[in-house]
């Protein structure tokens, strides 16, 4: 159990937080949201001990031993796959570490023989004698193949390095289980084993994460970073969502209701004050107006950016033709024969356990990548626009101004400072941040103002290669109800459930032995017909 106790804490002299109670308990996870900024991240290294309140206490029960995500990918870069795992219970493997140091001594004292029988009851009370075999488990169940366990970790792929850093964390049943951004660089499959393993985990979890579709299947209570206070409520995001909004619309009306009756006995005030025969009833309602006070609605920290998809003119009778597709990158083979047709008004989803295979397709439909085969035939209609995932790949200066960046995608009329600051505006960039460096921005500012490009194009096709990947939950919703709405059609990439279910009709999986595509099928319904299923199988066996 982790209690906090009247906690404050003050960064660079402003206060992130006043006054935090809390009472976290095993058996429930607690998933923690928050605008960017708002201290959701600072909150978890306060929990784990990196930093300290500066007014109040946070108490773990005694003996509790808390686990959490790494987020620092190359950390382990010299060890093997299996020793990383175990490193997630740290005195498990300092003691296996002795223990080994000793045995491989060429002396072996009688000191030594002492202690290596201490170590090893301490080691078999740690249930360590079962660690490999505990950890080769975890890893087979993340999709990682026996044959790399022993592998060095600075040989990974990303995506490889990610499942082994989630195994670390969730290796030796910690009491305390802190994630941050679990989902990130995860497949769809290992998403949905771990949404599974948290909902028979029993002990306590804390997690951060953009992802809504995860906090819903796995969150039993949400804690809600916002007006410096952080406040629990019992639920999951949706739940949270919707008690938030009632919550704030409630308060609004009765305020309105406030607002009305104030404007009455003002009125009335004003006008018979001066009128001796209603003089006592003006000052008994001036006494009555002097009592009432509206309810304290603050501002959310929560900004929404403002997103909308235009188009130039509508699209003719045909979208894409995608025939016989073939690609290798450095010698090995991402994409094999892939071939579709997309129709005009499709939001297709472009799904594959490989995020390279993706990313290839998706550069070669923007014409950034030639195909080794086949073709890709635009409509003579379509006009595409494109977010590239690889955030770079958008500029082409990275020394440019915000402002000046933008205006090259501007219409005549839209091209002076005022339009454009006014757009910058609607994207969260307000005064001088048009003026920022585009090398300076956050990943999640880049893709705010490539969105707002896109919008000055207007073009009927929008291509976005994991559009969500830097954006926070503000962000995203918008982002997702532009989606929805846009008039055009969609070639999308992405690892957000509830993104691709809200927005696609049309499912292609695409890998180095063939593609899956199913028209007037959503997103759900494709990850959970056997039949369908059956057949991607086929393309990875």
């Amino acid at each position: 159990m982790i209690t906090v106790s009247d906690m404050t804490f003050s960064f660079s002299g402003k206060k992130l937080y006043q006054d935090v109670n809390l009472k976290l308990v095993p058996g429930h996870t607690y998933g923690i949201i928050g605008a960017n900024g708002a201290g959701k991240s600072t909150f978890l290294k306060l929990l784990q001990g990196k930093l300290e309140p500066t007014e109040g206490q946070i108490n773990i029960s005694q003996g509790a031993r808390m686990s959490s995500l790494e987020q620092d990918h190359f950390a382990y870069d010299e060890f093997t796959v299996m020793d990383t795992v175990i490193q997630g219970h740290k005195r498990l493997y300092e003691v296996k570490t002795e223990m080994d140091a000793i045995y491989a001594k060429p002396d072996f004292s009688d000191e030594d023989g002492v202690r290596v029988g201490d170590l090893s009851a301490e080691f078999e009370e740690l249930d360590g004698w079962n660690a490999e075999a505990e950890a080769a488990q975890l890893l087979t169940k993340l999709g990682i193949d026996e044959s790399m366990h022993y592998t060095m970790m600075g040989e990974l792929t990303e995506n490889d390095k990610v499942k082994v850093l989630l195994a670390q964390a969730l290796f030796g049943n910690p009491d305390i289980l802190v994630l941050d951004e679990p989902t990130n660089g995860l497949d769809v499959q290992t998403i949905s084993w771990l949404e599974d393993f948290l909902a028979d985990f029993e002990n306590l979890v804390i997690v951060v994460s953009h992802d809504r579709h995860f906090l819903n299947v796995v969150s039993t209570n949400i804690l809600d970073v916002d007006y410096g206070k952080i406040t629990p409520f019992v639920g999951n995001y949706d739940f949270w969502r919707e008690s938030a909004e009632l919550a704030q619309r409630l308060a609004s009306q009765a305020n309105a209701k406030k607002e009305e009756q104030i404007k009455q006995l003002q009125e009335f005030v004003a006008r018979f004050s001066a009128n001796a025969s209603k003089s006592k009833q003006a000052t008994a309602r001036k006494k009555q107006l002097d009592k009432i006070t509206l309810d304290d609605i603050k501002p959310s920290s929560r900004k929404y950016p403002y997103i909308s998809f235009p188009i130039n003119r509508e699209m003719g009778n045909d979208l894409v033709k995608v025939e016989g597709i073939s690609k290798s990158i450095d010698g090995e083979k991402v994409l094999d024969n892939i071939t579709f047709t997309g129709r005009p008004g499709d939001k297709i989803a472009i799904l594959s356990r490989s995020d390279l295979a993706t990313t290839t397709l998706m550069q070669i439909l923007a014409g950034t990548m030639e195909p080794d085969t086949g073709s890709v035939t635009w409509g003579v209609t379509t006009s595409q626009s494109y977010l590239a995932k690889d955030l770079n790949d958008n500029f082409d200066d990275q020394n440019a101004v915000i402002l000046d960046w933008l205006r090259d995608f501007a219409e005549e009329e839209q091209k002076d400072n005022t339009s454009l600051r006014g757009m910058l505006g609607q994207m969260l960039f307000k005064g001088d941040d048009a003026l920022k460096e585009i090398n300076v921005l956050s990943g999640g500012e880049k893709v705010r103002i490539v969105l707002a490009k896109m919008m000055l194009l207007k073009a009927n096709v929008l291509l976005l290669d994991d559009p969500t990947n830097h954006l926070d939950l503000e962000s995203i919703q918008s982002l997702n109800e532009a989606v929805t709405a846009f008039k055009g059609s969609v070639l999308m990439t992405s690892h957000d459930h509830e993104f691709l279910e809200t927005t696609a009709n049309h499912i292609v999986e695409v890998s180095n032995k063939g593609v899956v595509d199913r028209l007037d099928t959503t997103y759900d319904e494709f990850i959970s017909s056997e039949s369908i299923q059956q057949k991607v199988k086929a393309l990875y066996d």
